[in-house]
């Protein structure tokens, strides 16, 4: 009946459901560790980078590579698969590492028969940075803990054998890397699993940049006791310990660690939050610039309130027969002329940044367009703003004097017909009888 209903859930691929059982095996790198003293007394570290399968089954499959180091998970309550989100094992990267207890040896509450575990790392990476997981496979052992620092002496492992285990803890992030821009609320993924219940679980939320280390948030199920705020306590009780960030600053910047202990495991998720504040674009002139033959004017296109530093502005001008043209149009000339101002640092720590050149018009430059694009990391396309030059020709001398002569005529005719009037109206007040 079971696999009757697996072969169910399966056919509905097609149509769009996810089949959680469909990847059964995926080709891993097993980074192994030499640990030594060197002639110093200083520990010393060697990575071995060795071939692995990652092998979902039952006990006793037969390994899909029998020429590498099977890591075979067998069945428990926690299935590494469903936390995938459905991608192709082509979209996976996968790393399997020893993990260390430091020695210490504490009874796992699904223990199988035998007393003792040897425990390992399983690191899934969507390969386009869309998530992680890490899966802790429980190998159980009849071998106990050599002490303090077992990883001193970590058993040897075959280059052929397998390894039966089962998946006893589960962290995962949905935002490994974070772009956020300023005053915006952002809610970093953390989710954890564990294979048994009334574990005693500690969940902290950290806060990391340059050397600094902050803790946000903290709270343990066995006290109930909780410190700092971003997380929902009942969303902890389903394994969901997604931080919220109410309003992103520019010191909000930095790397927030999600850890999940259970003794004597210890998993974390880093999630990279970066600010990337886009540009404002804006020109000094409107849509269309006229000025008059031969002048000369400053043209600024101006980059205000980004973030990272790194911004890029340059100049093109096209001509008029090409705008408007879609096939066979010249492309736009690149101006060389461009000089840059010096960064302006704001009060809110972004930046500003203009590109500016001088525009001596000229008939023949008349209807060209000039267009300013910024690119910049935050942008998913540059911006670009543009204007339309028209270049007048000024107008001759010669009419400026024929139009001051006529005024000056005008006047002296005024100036007569007014001194006429007035010399008629005295005339007229004498020769008035009384």
């Amino acid at each position: 009946m079971g696999l009757l209903l697996e072969f169910f859930l399966c056919y509905f691929i097609a149509t769009g459901v996810h089949c959680v059982h469909q990847i059964q095996w995926l080709p891993c790198q097993f980074t192994d560790e030499h640990v030594s003293l060197n002639n110093e007394g200083h520990v010393e570290t060697q990575l071995i980078h060795r071939q692995a399968m990652l092998q979902f089954g039952q006990k006793g499959d037969t390994p899909v590579n029998p020429h590498a180091i099977t890591f075979l998970i067998t069945g428990s309550k926690l299935d590494l698969r469903r936390y995938l989100d459905g991608v192709e094992a082509e979209q996976l990267e996968c790393e399997l590492r020893r993990y260390s207890t430091e020695g210490m040896h504490i009874h796992w509450p699904s223990q199988e028969a035998k007393d003792y575990n040897r425990w390992f790392t399983c690191t899934l990476k969507q390969d386009k940075g869309l998530f992680t997981v890490t899966g802790f496979l429980r190998h159980p052992s009849n071998e106990p803990p050599p002490g303090q620092q077992d990883y001193r002496s970590w058993p040897a492992i075959a280059d052929t054998e397998i390894l039966t285990t089962s998946v006893a803890m589960v962290t995962k992030t949905q935002t490994p890397s974070v772009k956020a821009t300023l005053g915006s609320q952002q809610r970093l993924h953390c989710q954890f699993g564990i294979d048994h219940r009334g574990a005693n679980t500690t969940v902290e939320w950290h806060w990391q940049q340059r050397g600094e280390r902050t803790k946000l948030f903290s709270h343990c199920s066995r006290t109930g006791q909780i410190q700092g705020s971003g997380v929902g306590k009942k969303a902890l009780a389903g394994g969901d310990a997604t931080y919220t960030l109410p309003f992103t600053k520019m010191s909000s910047e930095g790397t927030y660690i999600c850890s999940v202990l259970v003794n004597p495991l210890f998993g974390n998720q880093d999630v990279v939050l970066q600010i990337e504040e886009p540009p404002r674009v804006s020109l000094n002139v409107g849509p269309v610039l006229s000025v008059l033959d031969g002048t000369e004017h400053k043209v600024v296109c101006e980059a205000d309130n980004y973030y990272p530093l790194d911004v890029e502005i340059n100049w093109y001008e096209q001509d008029p027969a090409a705008l408007g043209q879609r096939v066979g149009a010249p492309l736009p000339k690149m101006l060389q002329n461009i000089l840059l101002s010096s960064h302006k640092h704001n009060q809110d720590k972004t930046y500003s940044l203009s590109g500016f050149f001088y525009l001596k018009a000229s008939l023949k430059a008349s209807g060209r367009q000039f267009t300013c694009i910024v690119s910049h990391k935050s942008l998913r396309m540059p911006v670009k703003k543009s204007f339309i030059l028209q270049v007048e020709e000024p107008t001759s001398w010669t009419f400026y004097l024929m139009v001051l002569f006529i005024l000056a005529f005008l006047l002296v005719v005024l100036a007569v017909m007014l001194s006429a009037l007035h010399t008629a109206r005295k005339k007229s007040k004498q020769n008035k009888p009384y």
